[in-house]
């Protein structure tokens, strides 16, 4: 590889980019749906290969064009000199050591890939599922250790080897017809909106208040939306299937319709870009912690484990297993996904404490009124 094409990289504004992206492009009821959202799918690969729009004359996208001269120009020259991405790897710390490890890493696989979309989809969907089936497998050891049943929520309802296999095989089909079109399309949309995904990464104190901001979004979301999926008609069509275990475990964490998956993830991925939309400032690293950090709460709080040392003993308002586990075991109340204070606030909590809350709630009231007469 020649010295002089490498020196591309060497100023830091040819790594520290914003790039611009072309969008390159139960039951019978849940047969239909999974087998639309599978032609989207379809649809969605199709639309990588022959573009059928483009984005490239709005605004905010020429202005970003006409940044990515130099970074264009290097990615073209390794590009045309290498396919190993461990020797772009190594070119890219060579002659940008103001880079971490992790920062170089992720700049050498973009400029490895030279297809923006890709790169991203590919990192989403890998990244999505090494954290999800990750995160499930120590519930399943823990499960076969009688150790670990004094800490089982429904200890009484231990899951079978079948169901959870069952399970896991159900909601892989989900990720590939429900979540893998959200994936692809998030990239284009993002950048759109002006998403950074250069390098260096933003600090760590950024990241956690925005952090904390989407997890407060998507809880809002989250209740509002499962609230509604519990009305009688929603429930029967979309929503029933996610309660098809009475006694949580990991894995039925998205065990759900590919309707539900789609309605609820958009709080998930909806709230960074309007997030990004109203600051004007989100790294796709932050959306990428952020999807890590919910996928870790959404299994944890299926889990059916309820630990001494789980968040919610040292942080009240965190919502936790047994906050979701009451929701599976009566079907009914605890909506909210991170939180505890919309089924507070709305009461809409459930189990025999806020039943008896309620029920002193309305004794009083009955009290009061004869007290008026």
């Amino acid at each position: 590889m020649r010295a002089d094409k490498i020196s591309l990289l060497s100023p830091p504004t040819a790594i520290s980019y914003r790039p611009f992206l072309l969008p390159v492009a139960s039951s019978r009821l849940l047969q239909l749906q999974s087998l639309f959202l599978s032609f989207f799918a379809f649809f969605t690969v199709v639309a990588v290969v022959r573009p059928p729009y483009s984005f490239s004359n709005r605004p905010r996208i020429r202005i970003l064009r006409a940044k990515m001269d130099m970074v264009n120009a290097t990615a073209k020259a390794l590009g045309n000199q290498t396919q190993d991405y461990f020797t772009v790897l190594e070119e890219v710390g060579k002659y940008n050591v103001h880079l971490n490890y992790l920062e170089r890493l992720w700049a050498a696989w973009y400029l490895f890939m030279q297809n923006d979309t890709l790169a991203t989809g590919i990192m989403s969907f890998v990244m999505h599922e090494i954290v999800y089936f990750g995160r499930c497998l120590p519930f399943m050891i823990m499960d076969k250790i009688p150790y670990f049943n004094k800490y089982k929520i429904q200890a009484q309802k231990m899951p079978t080897l079948k169901e959870q296999w069952d399970c896991a095989a159900i909601v892989l089909v989900s990720h590939f017809t429900a979540e893998l079109p959200q994936i692809w399309f998030f990239h284009p949309i993002a950048t759109y909106f002006g998403m950074d995904y250069g390098v260096p990464f933003p600090s760590v104190l950024k990241m956690a208040i925005q952090i904390a901001i989407l997890f407060v979004m998507e809880d809002t979301w989250h209740y509002w939306f499962h609230r509604a999926l519990h009305y009688g008609p929603l429930y029967k069509a979309i929503h029933k299937m996610h309660h098809t275990y009475s006694a949580p475990f990991g894995l039925a964490a998205e065990y759900a319709s590919p309707i539900e998956t789609m309605l609820l993830g958009i709080g998930v991925v909806g709230s960074p870009i309007l997030l990004l939309c109203v600051t004007g400032d989100l790294h796709l690293i932050t959306m990428y912690t952020w999807i890590i950090l919910r996928l870790f709460q959404a299994i944890d709080a299926h889990s059916g484990y309820d630990f001494p040392w789980s968040l919610r003993h040292f942080l009240p308002v965190w919502a936790g297993a047994d906050h979701h586990d009451l929701h599976h075991e009566k079907f009914i109340g605890n909506y909210a996904s991170s939180f505890r204070w919309w089924d507070y606030c709305l009461d809409t909590e459930a189990g025999a404490e806020a039943h008896k809350k309620r029920r002193e709630k309305k004794l009083k009231a009955i009290r009061d009124a004869k007290k008026q007469q």
